[in-house]
């Protein structure tokens, strides 16, 4: 197993989707611990970061549609456009900094009356999930 890789402050911050001065007062509050490496720059060890970004996650908006479900995968957001072109619709969601686009049948669509600045719910339930990483180490 590889070792931990650490983090500038500025690659914290936009992964964190913040600036570099909230992270930067969040070691200085001790909130995150930041490192010196030999070179003297301020880095961020990755676990660290990971486990400070799971536990400060923004919190989503509550699933307005009160239904019970096995998927765990639920994206509230708005609708930001409805495409229909004959029998299939295009639907696009913005939840949160994520843009979420569903393939729908048209009369699906219309049923649910999207439309864009409705307020809907992307589920997701798959079975195969992609990760990559970068660079080109295996």
């Amino acid at each position: 197993m590889s070792p931990t890789p650490s983090y500038s402050v500025r690659e914290a911050a936009e992964l964190l989707g913040v600036s570099d001065d909230t992270v930067r007062r969040w070691t200085d509050s001790g909130a995150l611990t930041a490192h010196r490496g030999a070179s003297g720059r301020t880095t961020v060890d990755g676990a660290e970061l990971a486990a400070f970004a799971r536990d400060h996650a923004a919190r989503t908006p509550a699933d307005p549609s009160g239904v019970a479900r096995s998927a765990r995968n639920r994206f509230v957001g708005l609708v930001t456009a409805v495409v229909a072109d004959g029998v299939m619709a295009q639907v696009e969601l913005q939840c949160g900094p994520h843009r979420v686009v569903s393939l729908m049948s048209a009369e699906a669509a219309r049923e649910l009356e999207l439309a864009p600045g409705r307020t809907a719910v992307a589920v997701v339930k798959a079975t195969t999930v992609i990760v990559e990483t970068p660079g080109g180490s295996s």
